[in-house]
């Protein structure tokens, strides 16, 4: 991939200032969502609504989606399928969100963040705790059911975020489900570039860089870019060669090869 070089142009203090009053009425909004509609609402209705809110966050950040590769066609209804991603920032939830309704598998933390744990947890997230090796099992079981039902999830196997320049080994475990309930598995390669085409660490969630400050530096940014790159499918047929561990590093390895990392 290429190398990093910090970001030189920032937002004035007026534009940051409007930014922060966006994303405040937009979060407002997505309170009022998750306690007056959601639980009067099916799923179907509950992910668009998900979805156009993440859509509408991103704009409030000015953080622009481009997609590339082989993406979803709007004019097929997607169902029972597992989209699996490396994991960069929190941002890569909502842009994930934005191209098409996914429930997501995440880290037990998340539910701790404040305003926004408690709507990731109103949106349909399945959490797995993993301090504990029992609750991969359970976690396991529901993300079956889920996909068996026809949801379409989202996994980020690397267990954590990494600045960018770097790729964690993939868990294996979480696979599973897709493997029993016989879904295609979609993997997506995502990045932050900058103008240059150089990767843009300081919008990374990761290490010691707490929320908080992630999004204080997604605000000092002009115009912050992800960039989706959906990768071909993997079809059950293809996979049904490959145990658990085997399908794992290849999807590993199909992301790393289009992130050059």
């Amino acid at each position: 991939m290429h190398t990093t070089q910090p970001t030189t142009h920032q937002t004035n203090a007026i534009t940051r200032y409007f930014r922060v009053a966006r994303i405040v009425c937009h979060t407002c909004v997505g309170l009022v969502l998750a306690f007056v509609l959601f639980p009067f609402t099916g799923n179907q209705i509950k992910a668009r609504l998900i979805q156009w809110w993440c859509t509408g966050l991103l704009a409030a950040f000015n953080i622009q989606v481009k997609k590339t590769g082989l993406l979803p066609s709007k004019n097929t209804a997607l169902s029972n399928t597992m989209f699996v991603a490396n994991h960069v920032s929190w941002s890569d939830i909502h842009a994930l969100n934005s191209v098409i309704p996914l429930r997501f598998i995440a880290k037990s933390e998340i539910k701790n963040w404040p305003i926004f744990g408690y709507l990731v947890s109103k949106a349909n997230t399945l959490f797995i705790d993993r301090t504990k090796r029992q609750d991969a099992k359970r976690t396991i079981d529901t993300a079956y059911s889920s996909l068996q039902s026809g949801d379409n999830l989202c996994l980020f196997p690397e267990g954590t975020t990494t600045d960018g320049t770097e790729m964690k080994p993939f868990k294996s475990s979480l696979i599973q489900a897709a493997i029993l309930a016989k879904s295609p598995i979609w993997p997506v390669a995502l990045h932050y570039p900058n103008a240059d085409s150089s990767i843009n660490t300081k919008i990374a969630y990761a290490g010691e860089t707490t929320l908080v400050e992630s999004m204080r530096n997604m605000l000092l940014q002009k115009n912050p870019i992800i960039v989706l790159h959906f990768l071909a499918p993997i079809t059950p047929a293809e996979y049904a060669a490959m145990d658990r561990r085997t399908l794992t590093l290849h999807i590993e390895g199909l992301i790393r090869k289009q992130l050059m990392l």
